[in-house]
């Protein structure tokens, strides 16, 4: 009986070593990770439009000139 104890005991050990080990290792990466979430994320909803409206490689002045007048 205490044999079976002790292989709970052990295995209770290992599942909290488990995830203390996985709980570090998110709090670690968690840069890593959010920025993973946030490429994906925007990907989705820009991945549509990119289909239906294409953005142009380049673009003119923001404000435009207006012609000079000739006299």
């Amino acid at each position: 009986m205490q044999k079976i104890f002790n292989a709970i005991a052990v295995a209770s050990g290992v599942v909290s070593l488990t995830v203390v080990g996985a709980t570090i290792t998110a709090y670690v990466m968690r840069d890593v990770i959010i920025q993973t979430i946030q490429d994906k994320a925007l990907e989705t909803v820009t991945g549509g439009f990119k289909k239906s409206l294409p953005i142009p490689n380049t673009t003119g002045p923001v404000v435009p000139k207006l012609p000079t007048p000739t006299f």
